[in-house]
């Protein structure tokens, strides 16, 4: 992932393409991404999350932030990608933007219930006072 952003840095339009899953390479102009790479100064990188991608995974994601300014002024690009195994070697693979958190779900307690925190108080008499 952090290579990826550096190519992205450096306008390393071949490198992003080599390290596409074979889905994803075929999509990938790497004229036009080298000629539109100059127009985005690239001002850092956030990785929000990582799961799988060990060693014994086939899969993995990154969440990340990218912080950037183009001739619209600053901008974010918040991503969720997927990396894939191919041939022995980690590639990206597809990618959700702008992902959403789970939404929490909060059990309501009522005054004269039970309190959650185990004290065997009603919960009006304890957590809730």
């Amino acid at each position: 992932m952090r290579s990826r952003y550096s190519a992205h840095v450096l306008g390393k339009g071949r490198y992003l393409a080599d390290t596409l899953s074979s889905k994803q390479r075929a999509d990938f102009d790497v004229a036009e991404f080298e000629e539109s790479a100059g127009q985005v100064k690239w001002l850092g990188l956030e990785i929000r999350a990582t799961a799988g991608g060990e060693e014994k995974d086939d899969t993995g994601t990154v969440e990340f932030v990218a912080r950037c300014r183009d001739k619209d002024g600053p901008g974010i690009h918040h991503e969720l990608s997927t990396f894939i195994r191919e041939e022995g070697r980690w590639v990206f693979d597809d990618c959700v933007l702008n992902p959403k958190a789970p939404t929490r779900q909060v059990e309501k307690v009522g005054r004269n219930a039970p309190c959650p925190c185990g004290s065997g108080k009603k919960f009006k008499k304890c957590c809730g006072a």
